[in-house]
């Protein structure tokens, strides 16, 4: 038995401005709590934005890649996310790359797609949560979810569900040491409810209790 992964959670200085700024971005609805984004017709993820006072000091090691099916899409999209309160944002991007870097209201970096970019095509809106680490670390969140692997090469992994969807990714080293709790993080469930065994499956795979205060 494998977990479920129910949501991405973002830590927010401002958790009803950023659920407003990324349910205009990606065209979703905003459930009653004010900061949660239900999941998209396409199937997407569930998004919560939880309160933080810890200001955002380094690059996140998530970040979401939009994809788009135009030119005009992609277009649209950046000038919608910066209507909202995004800003472009220089990571080192070369001239002659096609994505677009952005930040959110709070610095958060993504990348929205070329339509060209054959990796993310058939993803749906939020393409890949593209991730800061390991081979070993694709590898657990594979055995994890029970997500197959869809990348595996010169130590950058990916992830995608058997039926579809937006994928997980890793892109190996060089990578940043994580000095500080990350400002995202997935939350899973068991698929059987009082399954008691799971976390101690996770352990077994090589996960570690931690604290987070």
């Amino acid at each position: 038995m494998t977990s479920r992964l129910v949501e991405l959670c973002f830590d927010a200085r401002h958790p009803r401005r950023l659920a407003g700024f990324w349910a205009s971005v990606l065209g979703r609805d905003v459930a009653g709590d004010g900061v949660t984004l239900l999941p998209g017709d396409d199937g997407q993820l569930q998004v919560r934005f939880l309160p933080t006072e810890v200001p955002k000091t380094r690059p996140n090691q998530i970040h979401f890649d939009l994809m788009t099916l135009s030119l005009q899409d992609q277009q649209d999209t950046v000038a919608r996310a910066l209507a909202a309160g995004g800003r472009h944002l220089d990571v080192g991007q070369l001239p002659e790359e096609e994505h677009v870097v952005l930040a959110d209201p709070e610095g958060n970096e993504f990348c929205v797609v070329e339509p060209t970019n054959n990796f993310l095509r058939g993803t749906g809106r939020i393409g890949a949560f593209s991730s800061d680490g390991s081979q070993q670390v694709g590898y657990f969140w594979s055995e994890a979810l029970g997500w197959p692997l869809v990348w595996d090469q010169d130590e950058e992994t990916a992830i995608q569900a058997a039926d579809g969807g937006s994928k997980i990714s890793w892109g190996g080293p060089p990578f940043h040491p994580k000095l500080a709790k990350n400002r995202l993080h997935l939350n899973l469930a068991p698929h059987s409810a009082g399954d008691t065994d799971e976390v101690e499956r996770l352990l077994s795979l090589g996960a570690a209790r931690s604290s987070v205060g």
